[in-house]
């Protein structure tokens, strides 16, 4: 009997199944991203952040084997319809919709690196964090010009709660980060490092404490690093930031809309998105094409066709457009914008993720970054 026409036809439903399961996932991840969790146990895995800059009001999950990072402390997640029991020994947890169980998730594990202080008693949390699962991140310098002004202040950014909060210092040094970045590598195994930093009142807007840092760092251990800030005024500060160690650049435009940036971002929105176009064209001379980032929050009153317009002009340039959902911070004046529905992110990810496909630009393929960890995002999956 001629069975030679059944391999491929089972090969064929496997795969569907397979592009099912990945379509299903990619949407869960996308809700729970918009809408939040509910924790029946709010220790579960590596503690939640609540202020700071960066990702915030988040908690590290992993579904489906993609870790993300969902927020559990807006109103949008006290209201969610997401409720994750409290997890077993091995950290595993159901994931419901209301009172049915619709996924397995788990939560990773606190990292041992910040049990750790330094020698002159600072705790190593206060120093860096795990984004992620593989990710150490910290902010060089907490303060910021933009966060002292109430009128120049981005009305989402709470750089200033955890420093007041006496949950991290004003300024790390580079030996302190050398020493907590090799502890997490030894550790926690520990991929890949972000440094930001507040924007300080010099024209360099703090590309000169990222490159001491990032040269302690890689002369403590080998680990790639990406430094964020706003651009320098001087372009020749991108070949110095890779001279110190400092594998890939983000440079964030977080909102892209003319009106819109001046009116959430008013201090920060003195930069013209044209003078990022500038920025990055001079830093993707020095760092390769993919190696150059910028963050868009989605949901603060840009358009779906203003993101896709302004990412199909970045990735043309050689830049990783990251858009990422906007998590409202208790503490902003943002705290009840509201975030932006899974149907909005879903129409920009979707042909984003094209674009991306279609362009061989990977995260993937970034060397270090948020764009490489993708745990703030579910833009990933739509790449795939």
């Amino acid at each position: 009997m001629n069975t030679s026409a059944n391999p491929p036809a089972m090969s064929r439903q496997s795969s569907e199944v397979g592009t099912e399961r990945h379509r299903q996932m990619t949407q869960l991840r996308t809700e729970l991203q918009s809408a939040g969790l509910r924790l029946v146990d709010p220790n579960a895995g590596v503690a939640s952040r609540r202020g700071g800059a960066g990702p915030s009001d988040h908690k590290a999950v992993t579904v489906d084997g993609v870790t993300i990072m969902v927020p559990v402390h807006t109103s949008s997640a006290w209201n969610s319809p997401f409720v994750a029991s409290a997890p077993d020994e091995a950290g595993a947890s159901a994931l419901l919709r209301g009172t049915i169980p619709i996924a397995d998730i788990s939560f990773p594990k606190a990292p041992r690196f910040t049990r750790l202080q330094t020698l002159d008693g600072v705790p190593y949390s206060h120093i860096a964090t795990l984004h992620g699962t593989d990710v150490l991140a910290t902010t060089v310098l907490q303060t910021c010009i933009r966060y002292e002004s109430r009128r120049k202040t981005c009305k989402f950014c709470a750089i200033g709660q955890s420093l007041a909060a006496g949950r991290t210092i004003a300024r790390k040094t580079p030996e302190q980060l050398a020493e907590v970045a090799r502890a997490a590598v030894l550790l926690d195994g520990v991929k890949h490092m972000v440094l930001t930093t507040g924007t300080p009142p010099t024209s360099d807007r703090g590309a000169r404490i990222l490159c001491e840092s990032a040269f302690a760092i890689k002369a403590a251990v080998d680990l790639p690093i990406q430094a964020q800030c706003e651009p320098p005024d001087d372009d020749r500060w991108f070949e110095r930031m890779k001279a110190s160690g400092i594998d890939t650049l983000g440079m964030h435009l977080e909102v892209v809309t003319p009106a819109v940036r001046e009116r959430v971002m008013p201090g920060k929105a003195s930069v013209p998105v044209s003078r990022y176009r500038e920025a990055f064209k001079a830093a993707v001379a020095v760092f390769g094409s993919g190696q150059v980032s910028t963050y868009i929050l989605a949901g603060l009153g840009d358009t779906a066709d203003a993101i896709l317009s302004i990412s199909r002009e970045l990735i043309a340039l050689g830049v990783y457009p990251f858009v990422v959902p906007f998590v409202p911070i208790s503490g902003t004046p943002l705290e009840d914008h509201p975030a932006p529905t899974p149907a909005f992110m879903k129409s920009v990810l979707v042909p984003l993720g094209a674009m991306l496909r279609d362009a061989r630009m990977r995260s993937a393929d970034i060397k270090a970054g948020c764009g490489k960890c993708g745990a703030c995002s579910s833009l990933a999956s739509y790449e795939e």
